[in-house]
């Protein structure tokens, strides 16, 4: 009997000890599991890095900034640009998509990034769209096509007479192979039956370089970087590649007013981030850009660049969903024209 007794008495406490250590144990667990029961800080809480695939000087380069600053004072975080130029932007590009997807890691993309290089370079591509999740559109620009003041050229009937003459002896130079102004001169040649050699270079500003000295006959680049040369004289415009003429130079026709029929070319650049960023991130980016590309000082820096805005919603801004679709639309596109064009990387 008394062993009975103190076998229950030792059973009432052992359930007493494991109701109290049930109850406590609530308590205890936020302070064992780091993280547990705090609030997750508001995004964005720290500097945010944006890749950009080319060298500075060149338009994505300029784009990639313009937005950086603008999302820096709308975020109210440091925005920095960080440049890893090499192989048309692909490497920027995959170390964008394989970042980790939290926000902190954004993509300038380009028609090159995002379009034509999965024509371009086909298996070797080292990203596929579905590596990203479209943010917005910054801008689209025409791109230029102009020559040294020293070749006797001012028209492109000039310049096509002038190749066919010289078959294989005049050369142009691009940002790169695989970009707008790369494919925009092969197009060209494609539509001209001219022979015009490619010299590519790592980015704008390089080839600008060699242009202003002379040392390239013919040369094409987007708006934005080249504007400036030809205002100061040290290069000749000769056509845009948009169906329209642009505002900031009105008097340099269109190739198709060249009599290149149905010819437009017009390079854009855009923001994305890695695949699986949350939705929530996602929203908040997308309407940043938006709002960012309607304000009227930005909107003014784009026009004395030669640039356009977004124009992909009707009010002129720019969503994620319509960002995406437009890419869709480039690619289906862009796809046969390079393969038509024969153009390659190497």
């Amino acid at each position: 009997m008394g062993r009975g007794g103190t076998e229950i008495r030792r059973e009432s406490r052992m359930s007493a000890i494991r109701r109290r250590g049930l109850l406590t144990a609530p308590l205890l667990l936020p302070g064992l599991v780091p993280g547990l029961g705090q609030a997750q800080p508001a995004y964005p809480s720290r500097a945010i890095r944006m890749l950009v695939g080319y060298p500075p000087a060149g338009t994505t380069d300029i784009a990639a900034r313009m937005g950086a600053a603008g999302l820096s004072r709308r975020l109210g975080q440091p925005v920095a640009v960080e440049n890893r130029p090499g192989a048309t932007g692909n490497i920027a590009a995959e170390m964008a998509a394989r970042a980790e997807p939290d926000g902190y890691t954004l993509h300038c993309t380009n028609i090159a990034t995002g379009c034509i290089n999965y024509a371009l370079f086909a298996e070797r591509m080292p990203v596929k769209p579905t590596d990203f999740v479209d943010l917005g559109l910054l801008t689209q620009v025409p791109n230029l096509i102009f020559v040294h003041p020293s070749l006797p050229v001012t028209t492109v009937a000039q310049l096509i007479a002038l190749a066919k003459a010289k078959p294989g002896q005049l050369n142009y130079g691009s940002a790169g192979s695989g970009g707008s102004p790369h494919m925009t001169m092969e197009l060209f040649k494609f539509r001209t039956g001219t022979n015009i050699n490619h010299i590519p270079f790592r980015g704008a500003g390089p080839m600008l370089v060699e242009a202003v000295a002379g040392r390239l006959d013919v040369g094409c680049d987007n708006m934005p970087s080249v504007i400036g040369h030809v205002r100061d004289g040290r290069l000749r415009p000769i056509a845009v590649t948009s169906r329209r003429r642009a505002e900031v130079l009105p008097a340099v026709p269109t190739l198709e007013e060249s009599g290149l029929a149905g010819f437009e070319a017009t390079a854009w650049f855009g923001l994305q981030a890695p695949a699986k960023t949350p939705p929530a991130i996602v929203e908040r980016l997308g309407a940043e850009i938006d709002a960012l590309t309607k304000e009227p000082e930005y909107r003014a820096r784009l026009a004395e660049l030669g640039g356009q805005p977004p124009g992909l919603t009707p009010d002129g801004g720019t969503t994620p969903a319509a960002f995406t679709a437009f890419i869709e639309a480039e690619i289906a596109k862009w796809t046969p024209l390079v393969k038509a064009s024969g153009a390659t990387v190497d």
